[in-house]
């Protein structure tokens, strides 16, 4: 070969190896940053309804009233966003969800401190921009997660005085509530999605944030049972957790020496878990929604405990 047609086979092979990088790259995921909440705040709930993201409640600081009651919309379209009826009460660490074209805010705490476990559930009409009470929860709790699926809610796990296995059902057109088979494994601070007729709930904590836990279980709501999934690769609380393209991500998360930028995919047909581009800010107690496809991590802290942020990073995990 000569000098001439072996640079040009160099050159081919570069390309290629550029080529075949940034695929692998792409596989992974991309980031990008959009217009920062209004508001910096942490331990949040997010949910979005028709198209818009909505942030609640959280900490905007660590003493006395410091707990909120603000609602914040974003519009992904426009990047914009705008303040909205405030939530009837201060909150943190509660749950979100969107259904029926309405938001639902169940459960959390009050008070900066002792945090008081609240049953409340509070619905919100985008279209008046008003809230309205709706029937308690059987069992007071914050730190829990809240999934829609065939139209009911499922407010699994959580703590009030102790970690809870509670998961409790909520029929939104009857307006009430009914007991379901506990999870198997008590935490709080776990994130969870519905995906495939089924409910994930995946990492969480008991107790200090030295005790993280990497458990993922999924529940069939049809025959009321638990099934354990194979593990997080990385095991955290203070977590967020969506499902798009018929997998779940999950995002951030703290520890006592540091917070995670982890983002880590689950595909339950293959029962495996793989690891995606991470966050370009590490934070916990975030929020995270999916609008057109494409993920919005939302707000949460940059530090382990008392920090917070308005941060708003997008995820575009391919198809």
């Amino acid at each position: 070969m000569n000098r001439g047609a072996r640079r040009l086979a160099l050159a081919s092979g570069a390309a290629c190896l550029l080529t075949a990088l940034g695929a692998f790259a792409s596989s992974l995921g991309t980031w990008h940053a959009a217009a920062p909440m209004p508001a910096e705040r942490t331990e949040v709930a997010a949910a979005a309804v028709a198209g818009k993201i909505y942030v609640v409640g959280g900490f905007k600081w660590f003493f006395m009233g410091g707990v909120t009651d603000a609602v914040q919309e974003y519009d992904p379209a426009l990047d914009r966003w705008r303040d909205r009826a405030p939530l009837p009460e201060p909150l943190h660490h509660a749950a979100a969800v969107g259904l029926g074209g309405k938001l639902y805010v169940i459960g959390g705490y009050r008070d900066a401190w002792p945090w008081r476990p609240m049953a409340t559930v509070w619905r919100y009409d985008p279209s008046r921009d008003r809230w309205d009470a709706r029937r308690p929860m059987p069992t007071p709790r914050g730190a829990l997660v809240v999934v829609a699926l065939n139209g009911k809610l499922y407010a699994i796990g959580g703590k009030a005085d102790q970690v809870v296995t509670a998961n409790e059902e909520y029929d939104p057109a009857a307006n009430v509530w009914r007991r379901r088979a506990p999870m198997p494994t008590g935490r709080d601070h776990l994130a969870a999605a519905a995906l495939g007729g089924k409910v994930y709930a995946m990492g969480g904590r008991v107790g200090l944030m030295s005790r993280n836990l990497a458990a993922m279980e999924a529940y069939a709501p049809a025959s009321d049972r638990w099934e354990s999934k194979r593990p997080m690769p990385t095991p955290r609380g203070g977590i967020a957790a969506v499902a798009l393209h018929g997998r779940l991500f999950v995002f951030g998360g703290e520890e006592s020496n540091g917070v995670f930028g982890q983002t880590e995919a689950y595909d339950p047909a293959t029962d495996r878990w793989s690891d995606m581009a991470p966050m370009p800010t590490a934070r916990h107690g975030l929020g995270a929604t999916v609008v057109a496809k494409r993920i919005y991590v939302i707000g949460g802290g940059t530090k382990p405990g008392a920090s917070r942020s308005g941060l708003n990073e997008v995820f575009d995990p391919g198809s």
